[in-house]
């Protein structure tokens, strides 16, 4: 995959869990939010890769798997970004707390709340402080 497959991935995330959001499929929702970061997150870190692909799985690179926020941001380098964001914009660190909650294992969930899925989508997709307007000035 590379930097191109995460932007559309992302994009596609956004727009299905709203799709379910709207039509009352929290689980589904939910999880889709969280995997719109992931992916995000994953093209800021294939920005900084030769050619914006990124990295194979070897063992050498494993770390660049995983599914988790913080991980993710510390391999795309943005943990002092992150860190300035939040101090300076409280809501913005409100929604970043959203997304830390979120796991690749919501998929597994089957009593994901009406309000953890509008709060999850929001948290993302907000226009002054969503996470997601965030991590777009550095893909």
């Amino acid at each position: 995959m590379n930097r191109t497959d995460f932007l559309k991935l992302t994009d596609i995330s956004v727009k299905e869990s709203k799709i379910l959001l709207d039509r009352k499929c929290y689980e589904g929702a939910y999880y889709l939010a969280g995997y719109a970061v992931e992916c995000a997150l994953k093209a800021c870190i294939a920005k900084r890769t030769q050619a914006y692909d990124f990295p194979p799985k070897p063992e050498v690179v494993r770390s660049f798997y995983k599914h988790r926020a913080e991980s993710l941001v510390n391999l795309a380098g943005l943990e002092v970004e992150l860190r300035i964001r939040m101090q300076s914009t409280p809501k913005f660190a409100s929604n970043w707390g959203h997304v830390t909650k979120w796991s690749e294992e919501k998929r597994y969930e089957t009593l994901t709340s009406a309000k953890d899925a509008r709060d999850l989508y929001r948290a993302i997709t907000n226009p002054r402080n969503g996470v997601l307007v965030w991590l777009k000035k550095f893909w």
